[in-house]
């Protein structure tokens, strides 16, 4: 209940912020269709877009990590490590870079999300069913280095100044200047990614005992696993066709709420959500409020927070398996 309290104020906070500021009163009277007209269409118009993709965005990293942890049985699984973010990203730049499509074409989330399945699927067929941490890391590692790079070909090729303009939007990361065009564009992929993961609760609790505990219980885990790669897909796909990649929220979310709600893995996906609503709301404020010569771009400043957050739960991994080796 806290969690929803302040993803609702946070969202208020996001449609006051901007060239015009607006008090929350004034927020909420311009939801409600009262008030300045001028206030009414820069909230419901101009920022409500940017702030339903936010929590969208947000919501289905945050809950996709937290899927791939309770598969994984492991706390620092989560997509972007995978390279699902960079590879979707991937996708939609290299239609882009094609010509095969503008940036509100439906071509644009279904090549993100074959991509994102591919990464992932990718990783589960490398790595195997038991990896080990250090594994999982170095292949997840090497896909999302791949993608990466071949996002950067893209760019270095592009003949097409839009092109290359939309290309390094995807590489940054942002929800600036975005429509209902593109809410509508994203929302359908990630409603039906994050009501996938969500009906996997249950055998994530079950996996928690290991997998031959859960299939002489009766979860079939091959069925799992597929069903999770898919529902991440989707989620992921959808939201970097409209976002570009915005790195370490499915990493730092389900860590957030895990102290508070425990290790049980079905109780944490939703939390985990709202969690994620949260960072991306609270990013996308610090950046319109950061004084800079150019508007800083969402993406970069998750990965400028998630990269230390990311190095300090390595560093408490290795202090509990050198515990536990003594």
């Amino acid at each position: 209940m806290m969690l929803v309290v302040v993803a609702a104020g946070l969202a208020i906070i996001s449609l006051g912020i901007g060239p015009v500021r607006l008090s929350p009163r004034a927020v909420v009277t311009a939801l409600g269709g009262g008030g300045d007209a001028i206030a009414e269409v820069i909230v419901r118009e101009i920022r409500l877009p940017r702030t339903i993709l936010a929590v969208a965005i947000g919501a289905i990293l945050g809950l996709s990590g937290a899927a791939l942890q309770g598969l994984l049985r492991n706390p620092l699984a989560s997509p972007d490590l995978f390279g699902a973010p960079q590879s979707a990203a991937l996708g939609a730049v290299l239609v882009i870079a094609l010509g095969a499509a503008d940036v509100r074409s439906w071509a644009l989330p279904a090549a993100a999300i074959a991509m994102a399945f591919v990464s992932v699927f990718a990783l589960l067929a490398i790595a195997g069913r038991n990896a080990s941490l250090l594994l999982l890391i170095l292949a997840g590692l090497a896909l999302s280095s791949l993608a990466g790079a071949l996002t950067s070909l893209a760019l270095n090729l592009s003949p097409n100044p839009f092109a290359a303009l939309e290309i390094s939007f995807w590489l940054l990361g942002s929800i600036e200047d975005r429509s209902f065009r593109h809410v509508v564009l994203a929302l359908p992929f990630i409603i039906a990614g994050g009501a996938i993961l969500l009906g996997r609760r249950h055998a994530f609790r079950v996996l928690s005992l290991g997998e031959e505990a859960a299939q002489s219980l009766g979860i079939d885990v091959a069925r799992v696993r597929l069903s999770v790669i898919v529902g991440v897909a989707l989620g992921v796909g959808g939201a970097v066709a409209v976002s570009g990649t915005i790195g370490f929220i499915g990493l730092v979310a389900p860590h957030l709420v895990r102290p508070l709600i425990g290790p049980d893995p079905a109780r944490l996906l939703l939390p985990s959500a709202l969690a994620g609503a949260c960072l991306l709301l609270a990013s996308d404020v610090a950046v319109r409020l950061i004084p800079a010569a150019e508007p800083l771009k969402v993406g970069v400043l998750t990965s400028i927070i998630g990269v230390p957050f990311f190095l300090y739960l390595i560093m408490r991994e290795r202090r509990s398996l050198g515990g536990a080796a003594t």
